[in-house]
């Protein structure tokens, strides 16, 4: 007999809850409770035995193309000592390389797409993805090459430790759900310190695979954690 999968939905001061229908996925499961909500749905904490969702009207979070007029935030989030310490590997934090690392990004030239992050209309954080098979290297690594890869960060200081890393990941899971209908997984490998970005991977469906070594630019190589999320079950 299949295992009975919970679903609630916070809202205000109170909790809807309900049991995930046949091969619901979770967000159509909270989708379906939340019907009645002045807001959508946003995965609270997925990790668990019970799968939390939260509509919070007063915090809008979603994510909106990089343009080139955006690159003095980045460099001013990537030289900040929270976000650096992860994100060393792509060099200097300075303007001059950080429009050199991701100006070909932003203008399509790459595999690589990059997203800056909006809560309540102000820029806090940016998203990077791509198809895991466009990198072989990398790919050959991983569980499965046509997986979505994802790379993220808080930018702002004063959001770190509010909630924001799952609801940005969240507006990323459905925005790449859309854009990548065939994905059948999406990837993400944070180092294995990094216990927060592991813990928010967690909280929006992600579970932990395998650990290996991911090679650097400067010939040494860092401990990763391959998390996994599966499309179907969480998103449909």
């Amino acid at each position: 007999m299949p295992e009975t999968v919970h679903v609630v939905v916070q809202y205000g001061g109170r909790d809807l809850a309900g049991v995930i229908r046949g091969d619901e996925s979770w967000s159509a499961a909270a989708k379906r409770l939340a019907a009645t909500m002045s807001g959508e749905p946003a995965a609270l904490d997925l990790s668990g035995t019970d799968k939390r969702f939260v509509v919070d009207p007063d915090l809008r979070v979603g994510l909106r193309s990089m343009t080139r007029g955006d690159l003095p935030d980045v460099a001013r989030w990537r030289a900040a000592d929270h976000v650096n310490r992860w994100w060393s590997d792509d060099g200097s934090p300075d303007l001059a390389t950080v429009t050199e690392k991701y100006g070909p990004h932003i203008d399509g030239t790459t595999p690589t797409r990059m997203w800056v992050v909006e809560a309540n209309g102000r820029s806090v954080g940016f998203v990077q993805d791509y198809r895991l098979s466009d990198y072989p290297d990398f790919a050959l690594l991983t569980p499965d090459p046509e997986a979505i890869g994802v790379d993220y960060a808080i930018g702002e200081e004063a959001w770190v430790g509010k909630g924001l890393g799952s609801r940005m990941l969240w507006a990323w899971l459905l925005r790449t759900r859309h854009r990548f209908p065939d994905a059948a997984t999406f990837f993400a490998a944070p180092d294995h310190r990094n216990l927060a970005s592991l813990r928010v991977l967690e909280k929006v469906g992600f579970t932990q695979g395998t650990w290996f070594d991911e090679p650097q630019s400067d010939g040494s190589s860092a401990t990763v954690v391959g998390c996994t999320l599966d499309v179907r079950r969480v998103l449909g």
